[in-house]
């Protein structure tokens, strides 16, 4: 095994100017993260400079049998933490051969509300919340859970630490580094409320860029987890009962919610958030309504309500916002996974763009 990990960590840069580029795009169910690598002459840093490239859709449930060529646009460049040297991971987003996105191809719908003059001269800012719960992978039962079994119930495991309370966080501290490392703009971890559940932050990050550092982030820990053993699950409420389950929870601010009398901007876009509630349920992740039941930190699926330092709220303000008169606001609705292009653009449609 050791000239296996010695083969591993090979510098490239020792014998060959050629970089490997992995090429990372999302699958046919939204949430499936998909990836390849390919053969380059030389290290690139502008994405412009990356070849498109293409794969079976009809093997990702994105074309038919018979059509099945869909064709992979670099959008972003990350380091490769696992490759390291010179070589990079490359987001993409999915295109017909004759350059239509295809219908799961969130990025492309974001990327032309963030690119409207109004949004822009917002210089929108999220803050993502992503919580996620590592599983025994044999058993699809959480990490530290007794086999069939349950844990003490809640209250210890938060921010916690101790082996008979923290679980995974070898896996957590190799992520987070790992992300630093890529050039995410990764601003934190902590242990969540149920044992076996962590979350990590992406942000201050503008516009797309949220939305290409999120899914790369995901990327880097189904990466991890995979060399560990273990499943990581983005499922917003993996197990049923009394139990906390996993959000993605959303800060968003404008440059005028950060500028002086910001918080009557706030909360002018707050009102226009709970005008659309429906439309952003509907949009903020599969099995949400199992999460958001009114219990365990959360507001019920079919109620609007906004508070300062609210947890129970859709809309949470906090206590320095409402101090200072301005800066930030947290949708707590959206679900662990959610796609981030969808809900950044969303919000961003619904509070700069769309007028009520």
């Amino acid at each position: 095994m050791s000239l296996l990990t010695d083969l591993i960590n090979i510098n490239l840069s020792d014998t060959t100017e050629k970089i490997i580029a992995e090429y990372i795009w999302i699958g046919g169910s939204g949430m499936d993260i998909r990836c390849k690598a390919r053969t380059l002459p030389g290290p690139v840093t502008d994405v412009t400079k990356l070849p498109k490239w293409n794969y079976d859709g009809s093997s990702t449930g994105q074309a038919p049998g018979e059509d099945s060529e869909v064709i992979i646009y670099p959008q972003a460049i990350f380091k490769d933490p696992f490759r390291r040297g010179n070589n990079i991971l490359v987001i993409c987003d999915a295109y017909t051969p004759g350059g239509e996105p295809i219908p799961t191809n969130k990025r492309y719908a974001a990327a032309k509300v963030f690119s409207h003059p109004e949004v822009t001269a917002e210089v929108p800012w999220y803050g993502l919340e992503q919580e996620y719960t590592l599983l025994q992978k044999d058993i699809q039962w959480p990490l530290g859970w007794p086999v069939g079994g349950f844990p003490g119930p809640q209250g210890p495991y938060y921010c916690s630490v101790g082996a008979d309370k923290s679980f995974g966080r070898d896996i957590v501290d190799a992520h987070y580094k790992a992300c630093l490392y890529a050039g995410i703009n990764i601003s934190g971890i902590n242990g969540e409320v149920m044992p076996g559940q962590w979350e990590f932050q992406v942000g201050p990050s503008v516009g797309i860029s949220a939305g290409d550092e999120l899914w790369v982030a995901r990327y880097i820990l189904e990466r991890i987890t995979e060399i560990a053993g273990v499943v990581v699950s983005f499922d917003p409420k993996p197990i049923q009962g009394d139990w906390n389950g996993a959000g993605c929870h959303t800060n968003y601010s404008t440059k005028s919610m950060r500028a002086d009398g910001g918080y009557e901007v706030i909360k002018k876009a707050i009102e226009k958030l709970g005008l659309r509630h429906k439309e952003h349920i509907a949009a903020y992740g599969e099995g949400n309504e199992r999460r958001l039941t009114g219990r365990h930190e959360t507001a019920d699926i079919n109620t609007f309500l906004w508070g300062v330092a609210n947890r129970g709220a859709s809309i949470r303000v906090g206590r320095d916002t409402e101090k200072e008169g301005k800066g930030y606001f947290e949708d707590r609705r959206p679900a662990s996974n959610m796609d981030p292009y969808v809900v950044t653009s969303m919000i961003a449609n619904t509070t700069i763009l769309w007028k009520p």
